[in-house]
């Protein structure tokens, strides 16, 4: 395990991340709980994925349960930020995507309150510009960094690089979780599910899921994404590469088998989609996250 003692600056990420706890521990990474509700009863989530009991979550979806999700408020990153600071520590934070949450604008309000009374203090945060383990991998790379010796300004500028190469390829078991969240109209959603249409999603520079392409079956869009990771995919060999699902673990190892066909990555990381994003996109999702030469092609 990393000795903390030797760092000067502590890196955190919240429960968007979609990070196991192994992983979590080993890179010395913090970790901010998070809260979600299903049927408006609150579930406390602390952002570990081997503690979220991924199946009974997406039957739940599947049985009809309505998941509501909130952000990270405020008072939460003054509340994980400050013992670090005032301990005299430093702090690179990796967040979910601006684009589709405000969590990033919380975090930093936080941040600049908090720097008002530790004029000595830098934080330092880093918009990923993506969701889940796109999250999840950066937030790795920074840990990586800070291990390698460079400082925490050097960590987040490399990071912000790593942020234009950050692939997030995905598709969805049914369009019916993207029309709920207004991702797709109503009628698109009933013609999709009729012709069997798959929607290959990406996230986009700017941080928005959107479509980049279209398919009949399943399996034309899980090769399409397998294309996208041969075309794109830089460095592998020293590289992090992450597959989520919403509770479709046989389809996400057969996922993992055929991206190790083509280039094998350094580690594989395979787990449940996290429950925030996961709320949108539903059971069946399945998702490939790895760095390449750019977004997409």
């Amino acid at each position: 395990m990393s000795d903390k003692k030797a760092y000067t600056y502590s890196i955190i990420t919240d429960g968007f991340s979609n990070l196991p706890g192994a992983v979590l521990r080993t890179l010395d990474i913090h970790i901010l709980p998070c809260t979600y509700f299903v049927e408006d009863e609150p579930v406390d989530y602390n952002g570990d994925i081997e503690t979220f009991d991924g199946k009974k979550y997406y039957d739940g979806m599947r049985a009809g349960k309505v998941i509501r999700t909130s952000l990270v408020n405020t008072e939460v990153f003054r509340d994980h930020f400050r013992p670090l600071l005032e301990a005299g520590q430093d702090i690179l934070y990796v967040g979910l995507s601006s684009g589709v949450s405000g969590t990033f604008q919380a975090a930093n309000l936080a941040a600049d309150e908090l720097l008002e009374d530790y004029p000595d203090r830098k934080i330092r945060l880093v918009d990923s510009r993506g969701a889940g383990l796109g999250v999840g991998i950066l937030t790795c790379r920074g840990a990586d960094y800070r291990a390698e010796g460079k400082s925490l300004d050097e960590a987040a500028e490399l990071l912000e690089k790593d942020v234009l190469g950050l692939c997030e390829f995905f598709t969805v078991g049914s369009l019916e979780y993207l029309r709920r969240s207004g991702r797709v109209s109503g009628a698109t959603a009933a013609i999709g599910e009729l012709l069997d249409i798959k929607p290959l999603l990406w996230g986009d520079y700017e941080g928005h899921i959107e479509a980049c392409a279209k398919f009949r079956g399943r399996k034309r869009v899980v090769k399409a994404i397998l294309d996208k990771y041969k075309k794109l995919a830089v460095d592998v060999e020293n590289s992090r590469v992450a597959i989520s699902h919403g509770d479709c673990l046989e389809e996400a190892q057969a996922l993992a088998d055929a991206v190790c066909q083509i280039a094998k990555p350094k580690e594989m990381i395979i787990c449940p989609h996290e429950p925030f994003t996961g709320s949108h996109v539903g059971p069946g999702m399945l998702a490939l996250f790895f760095f390449g030469t750019k977004r997409d092609e």
